[in-house]
C-alpha cells in the first residue's frame, strides 16, 4: 500500500514537493523526519514544512535544497507540535527571517485556509487525532496531502492520548477518505516514511486497524482486564521503551473512547 521501496530516502516525489530526510531514525520515526520542501516550478518563494529535530546538518540541507535556482524559504508551517518535526523551528526561522505558523507558533493556521505563497497553493486541513493540534496540508496542483503523523508511510500511527483523541482520529480518517475518493488527493506525502501512492486503500486499512483494536480491547475487558497495564499486555504482549509508552497512549485513547476508566 505504500511505495515499493523499504528503505525511504527522501527526494524529490513531486513537481511541486521534495522531501529532506531527517537524521533521527528510530522506531517512533521509522527512517527520520520528513521535511517537506515546496516549491512552485520556477518561482523564488519555497515553503517548508516541518523543519524536524534541531540538528544544523540537517537545517542546512534543507537550505541547500530550498535555495536551488534561487530560491527563498518564505514561510515555515508546522504539522503538530512534537519535537522530531518542530523542534527546530525558531532556529531555522532565524537562518531564513520566514516566519513560522502552526503549533502554538505564528498565525494560527485554520481549517479551510487557502495559503498562496507566491504562485504556490495550499490549502489547510484541520486533522485532529494523533495530536489535537494536528494538520494536514494539500497541494491541489500536485493531488498532494502532506499529512504529518496522522497517516504514515509505513505502519500506524499513535494516538497520544490525553492530547490525541481517538473520536477525532476516526472523524479525520472519514474526511481523509472522502478526499482521497473524490479525486483531489492521489498521493499521501507522510511526516516519515515513503509516499503512498494508494491513499484511499492505505486510510481504509487505518480504519479496519481502528476496528480491530476496539475489538481486542472489548475482549480483554470481557477476559477480566481490569487495568490499563493489564490490557496493554492483553492486547500487545511484552513490550519495551517507546513501543510501551505507545501501546499505553492508544489504549488510554481506546478506552475514553468507550467511555470506559480504569486504573494504571
Amino acid at each position: 500500500m505504500t511505495s515499493t521501496s523499504e528503505l525511504w530516502t527522501g527526494g524529490r516525489v513531486t513537481p511541486r514537493a521534495a522531501c529532506v530526510l531527517g537524521p533521527n531514525p528510530g522506531v517512533m520515526t521509522l527512517d527520520g523526519t520528513n521535511t517537506w520542501v515546496l516549491r512552485e516550478p520556477g518561482a523564488a518563494e519555497v515553503v517548508v514544512v516541518d523543519p524536524g529535530p534541531l540538528d544544523e546538518a540537517h537545517l542546512a540541507d534543507t537550505l541547500r535544497v530550498a535555495g536551488e535556482d534561487g530560491g527563498k524559504v518564505a514561510l515555515v508551517l508546522l504539522t503538530h507540535h512534537h519535537h522530531d518535526h518542530a523542534e527546530s523551528a525558531e532556529r531555522f526561522a532565524a537562518l531564513t527571517g520566514a516566519p513560522v505558523r502552526g503549533a502554538g507558533r505564528g498565525e494560527p493556521l485554520r481549517d479551510g485556509e487557502i495559503i498562496a505563497v507566491g504562485p504556490l497553493t495550499l490549502e489547510v486541513l484541520a486533522t485532529p487525532g494523533h495530536t489535537a493540534d494536528s494538520v494536514s496540508l494539500l497541494v491541489p496542483a500536485d493531488r498532494l496531502l502532506l499529512t504529518g503523523d496522522t497517516i504514515l508511510g509505513r505502519g500506524t500511527t499513535v494516538i497520544a492520548w490525553p492530547d490525541g483523541d481517538l473520536t477525532s482520529y476516526l472523524a479525520t480518517l472519514e474526511r481523509l477518505v472522502a478526499l482521497a475518493d473524490t479525486g483531489r488527493v492521489e498521493r499521501i506525502a507522510p511526516g516519515h516514511g515513503p509516499v503512498i501512492d494508494t491513499p484511499a486503500a492505505v486510510i481504509a486499512g487505518y480504519r479496519t486497524h481502528r476496528e480491530e483494536r476496539l475489538a481486542q480491547l472489548r475482549a480483554a475487558l470481557g477476559d477480566g482486564a481490569a487495568t490499563v497495564g493489564e490490557v496493554v499486555a492483553a492486547i500487545y504482549g511484552e513490550l519495551e521503551d517507546f513501543r510501551a509508552t505507545a501501546a499505553r497512549h492508544t489504549v488510554q485513547a481506546q478506552l475514553a473512547y468507550l467511555g470506559v476508566d480504569l486504573p494504571d
